[in-house]
């Protein structure tokens, strides 16, 4: 799978991910269950929305 993510963007995912499922356990709040999306594409470098809209914060070519 090719990344199309750089590292800023994982990082800020990875962060917001981790935030939001805390707040889910903490709060018991099923909005704690959309986490799972930025961290996903955090730890995989890889966004499908990007890829259809052709974004790239990736700066080199694999």
């Amino acid at each position: 799978m090719k990344k199309n993510m750089g590292e800023k963007d994982r990082v800020f995912r990875l962060f917001l991910g981790t935030l939001l499922l805390v707040y889910g356990v903490v709060f018991l709040n099923p909005v704690g269950i959309f986490g799972l999306i930025p961290l996903a594409t955090g730890l995989t470098g890889y966004c499908p929305l990007y890829d259809l809209l052709g974004i790239k914060s990736f700066r080199f070519e694999d």
